[in-house]
């Protein structure tokens, strides 16, 4: 029995001389692994290998058994054509970012829809973005993705933004006036961008938000910091190092 399916091509790695074992983040199953025999053959044509590179968005008609830990699809196609996140090295090293985030906070195979479709809808968004757009989408997926998992940090206090004293607690997740009682914590300046940050919905309202390239930098390394905390074994993101470097 086959099932259809949407999903995002979060990593794919060489097995043999011809196939790829491709691990994709799926509308129905969540997490899954599929063997794409025959992807790299040169018999093939030249479009099947690139189906699975990683952010492509697809549409799947796909084997699913419980009890196996890797799948097989039976017809795969593009679902949405980028026309930027494959081709514009700065939006592909963003959506390789995110894919690589998502990679590692799922760590689970169960369904979880409302973050596909978060997921789905924030790679379209940043394939049609203008560059200054563009450039925030780490720091808003970063922040927005966490809601998913349980660990999204809570609105400022409308009482916090004009105070003297505020500080932003990466262990507690929550905006304080009082000096935490640790390192891990962000001053008045970033916690306020970041207050910022939160309160956008929808990816266009990031031209709003202007910074310096270090800036970005700087909040985009706390912000994975505040990860790290929450998530056991996060480790480091390789593909931050090509982020940071194209986004100046």
């Amino acid at each position: 029995m086959t099932h259809k399916t949407r999903g995002i091509v979060l990593r794919a790695i060489k097995y043999g001389e011809t196939s790829l074992v491709v691990t994709v983040f799926t509308e129905l199953f969540g997490v899954q692994t599929y063997m794409v025999n025959g992807a790299r053959s040169s018999k093939k044509t030249g479009s099947k290998a690139a189906l699975y590179q990683p952010a492509s968005l697809l549409d799947m008609e796909v084997y699913h058994y419980e009890q196996k830990n890797m799948q097989r699809i039976k017809e795969c196609s593009w679902s949405y054509l980028a026309h930027e996140v494959l081709s514009n090295v700065v939006k592909n090293s963003i959506a390789l970012y995110m894919v690589e985030l998502l990679y590692k906070t799922l760590k689970q195979p169960e369904q979880n829809t409302d973050l596909f479709y978060f997921c789905e809808d924030a790679l379209q968004q940043l394939d049609k973005a203008p560059s200054n757009i563009a450039a925030n989408f780490p720091l808003f997926f970063t922040l927005h993705l966490s809601h998913f998992f349980g660990f999204r940090i809570n609105d400022i206090e409308p009482e916090l933004l004009d105070s003297d004293l505020l500080y932003l607690d990466l262990l507690e997740g929550v905006f304080t006036g009082q000096h935490p009682p640790h390192l891990h914590f962000i001053d008045k300046e970033d916690a306020l961008i970041t207050a910022e940050l939160l309160k956008i919905m929808q990816p266009a309202e990031l031209e709003q938000v202007k910074l310096h390239h270090q800036k970005r930098r700087g909040l985009l390394n706390r912000y994975l910091e505040y990860y790290a905390l929450h998530i056991p074994d996060f480790g480091q993101m390789k593909t931050l190092g090509v982020l940071q470097e194209v986004l100046g």
